[in-house]
């Protein structure tokens, strides 16, 4: 009975937006209106498919990429329908009022139509994310940006000054349909001939097998003094159905398995020394801890810190930001930088240097990407190599970070 509601309530949705496009094609010739028409039915089709499709258990075949693609489909399709509602609505109301007017003064004149300057408004505003999202899943995946910066750090020893840290973030591997493209962000990486290689959480989306046939590209990151790694709140396998609490454990375990046949030193509230130019760095790493409710709090900061108390340079690995203003400021001021990621930036926004850096992801987060600076403590957040959800970017590209200490 709630999917049959489900359905006609989508149908609702349908049959009220094509109002607008049967408005604005009124006076197109015969076939430009048929094409219009038919493509606006076709979403709609296509949505009752997919829906008819796993209500009946028949999309358990279907290939990865059918069923992210299928999916990204029906939510840009629907969403950009909601949008054209409002404005709709608007005009019934402007309909309703000035039949009001009319039945009050006793005037038979009335004209019922709708208006064609809010229907074709309405089609405008419903286009951008339809077009924009479209754009994002077709042509930016696998755009990698390279962003750079160079941290001043106070009083930083002469044999670490201008080491190179290479970041990447939430590869949610599970979320890829392409492996080839992948290819070209260990190229970026590898071309920076970084230092030091940070990876600040979330390698998978839920499952530990995600990896399997992604081994063989990520692997061939290259660094001089170590690959360094930390998980992110996916990686424990809380939003999959697992049989049996050994099953999640044993997923973990196998995923600890991955980060060390990767050649990555995964660090789980504990630290890394290392000597570089006869200077000490200290690489500090916890598990996920995050100041939202939502999201585990597993990192042990105090753990991670032992034993680096004398070490002047530190460096810490925290998955998530929201972690830095509630723990790492107040209790730890000799924590020189620390990187995250997590928020991907929302995967959709508006950023140009020097005039406008706007996300959805700022409303819930303070620290959302990119460089921040409180006092003589740093703050970098990874916008992410990979995506979750919807499989595309619209004006947050995937980031591969270039630090330089200075």
């Amino acid at each position: 009975m709630r999917f049959a509601i489900f359905v006609l309530v989508l149908l609702a949705i349908d049959w009220y937006a094509f109002q607008a496009v049967r408005v604005l094609a009124q006076h197109w010739s015969g076939n430009a209106r048929t094409a219009a028409y038919a493509f606006f039915w076709f979403l709609t089709a296509y949505s009752l498919f997919y829906l008819f499709s796993h209500y009946w258990g028949l999309a358990s075949g279907w290939s990865h990429n059918m069923e992210i693609y299928s999916r990204t489909l029906v939510f840009i399709s629907y969403l950009s329908k909601l949008v054209v509602l409002p404005l709709l609505l608007i005009d019934d109301i402007r309909r309703l009022v000035v039949l009001g007017i009319n039945q009050f003064k006793g005037e038979s004149l009335y004209d019922p139509s709708r208006s064609a300057f809010l229907s074709r408004l309405g089609l405008i505003i419903g286009g951008i994310p339809f077009f924009s999202l479209s754009y994002g899943a077709f042509a930016n995946p696998y755009r990698y940006r390279l962003f750079k910066e160079k941290l001043v750090i106070k009083d930083l020893p002469a044999g670490l000054k201008g080491l190179k840290i290479v970041q990447i973030s939430d590869i949610h591997s599970g979320s890829f349909t392409f492996k080839d493209p992948v290819k070209n962000a260990i190229k970026l990486i590898n071309e920076q001939k970084p230092d030091l290689v940070f990876f600040t959480g979330d390698l998978v989306n839920d499952q530990s097998t995600e990896m399997d046939q992604f081994m063989d590209v990520f692997d061939k990151i290259e660094s001089k003094y170590g690959i360094f790694s930390i998980f992110g709140n996916h990686d424990y396998g809380d939003y999959h159905d697992w049989k049996d609490a050994n099953a999640k454990v044993a997923n973990l375990e196998r995923l600890k398995g991955v980060h060390k046949r990767l050649g990555w030193d995964l660090l789980i509230n504990e630290n890394r020394i290392l000597d570089i130019n006869n200077e000490k760095l200290a690489i500090l790493g916890v598990e996920n801890y995050s100041a939202k409710p939502q999201f585990p709090k597993h990192g042990k900061l105090d753990e991670a810190y032992k034993g680096t108390e004398d070490i002047k340079t530190k460096l810490l690995l925290s998955h998530d930001p929201t972690h830095w203003d509630v723990q790492v400021r107040p209790n730890y001021p000799d924590i020189n930088v620390t990187f995250s990621g997590h928020t991907h930036g929302f995967q959709f926004g508006i950023e140009i240097p020097g005039f406008v850096r706007w996300s959805p992801s700022q409303y819930v987060y303070e620290q959302w990407a990119g460089l921040y600076q409180k006092g003589e403590q740093y703050l970098y957040v990874n916008r992410g190599l990979g995506f979750l959800g919807y499989p595309g970017r619209v004006g947050i590209l995937p980031e591969v970070t270039l630090i330089e200490l200075a």
